[in-house]
């Protein structure tokens, strides 16, 4: 008997210590949950499914040569009176045979993050050879080509372009192929369905300041139609790029939001 008092003393001295581990024990770590649009962001498709999208940043070809932080779905996401203005233009371009196309619209903070990461990387300049074959790449911030804070984590500033109708889809990238500078002709730099504007997206580059004066002909009226006809329902172009354009006033002057591009961040709006 003695032998069993001693072996129930241990059993119930080993549950004793247990039960103070289990209390003492940090509860495991919960995954914090992905911030929300706040009221006011919607779908681009939601407001208008003819709007030709193209989201640049959810692939790899990128000035990066990867798909960017933040980009869960290839979807536009807008504030509301930016999506409505776009809704606008399109109609009255639809009416002349043509159609916008959007690169870019909301962009979360770590996108941005990602950029000036990939930026203070020198030795990364795979994508050189299409996006900055002029740029050094130690000169990017210095330039104003990339930044800690972007516009487009506001929700009301879009990169987009003019597409002629009838649209073929533009071909997919494939990572490692040869790359031809941006700022190449037409018919020699990556294939775009969109109109000749003298440069491709995301060029970095002067040429691609939209009244740049070497830019002529088709090339400089193109980009005077968008930017005329975007002017005409209250957005406003960045003169260094001609595909850049905010809507005023923006609904979130003040904020950088840092949701994810995906379509449950704009669920229930």
């Amino acid at each position: 008997m003695t032998g069993m008092r001693s072996v129930l003393r241990a059993l119930a001295t080993a549950a004793a210590a247990l039960l103070v581990a289990t209390a003492v024990s940090p509860a495991p770590a919960q995954a914090r949950p992905e911030p929300k649009a706040p009221e006011g962001f919607v779908t681009l498709r939601s407001v208008d499914p003819t709007i030709v999208q193209e989201m640049r940043y959810t692939t790899a070809h990128t000035f990066l040569g990867e798909r960017v932080d933040g980009y869960r779905q290839p979807v536009c996401v807008l504030t509301r009176p930016a999506a409505r203005a776009l809704h606008l233009a399109q109609k009255r371009l639809l009416r002349q045979g043509y159609s916008l196309k959007v690169y870019d619209c909301y962009r979360p903070q770590r996108a941005v993050d990602h950029f000036v990461r990939w930026a203070k990387d020198l030795d990364d300049q795979a994508m050189k050879g299409e996006f900055y074959p002029l740029v050094d790449k130690s000169r990017l911030f210095d330039d104003g080509y990339i930044a800690e804070k972007s516009g487009h984590s506001r929700g009301s500033t879009v990169d987009l372009t003019l597409v002629r109708l009838p649209a073929l889809p533009t071909r997919p990238y494939r990572p490692g192929e040869p790359l031809a500078p941006c700022f190449a002709p037409k018919g020699e730099r990556f294939p775009d369905n969109s109109v000749d504007m003298g440069t491709g997206y995301d060029c970095f580059d002067t040429l691609s300041h939209t009244d740049d004066p070497r830019i002529q002909g088709a090339q400089r009226a193109n980009r005077q139609f968008l930017k005329r006809t975007l002017t005409d329902v209250g957005f406003v172009n960045l003169p260094e790029e001609w595909w850049h354009f905010t809507h005023k006033p923006e609904l979130f002057p003040d904020a950088y939001f840092d949701f994810p591009v995906d379509r449950r961040s704009v669920a229930g709006h």
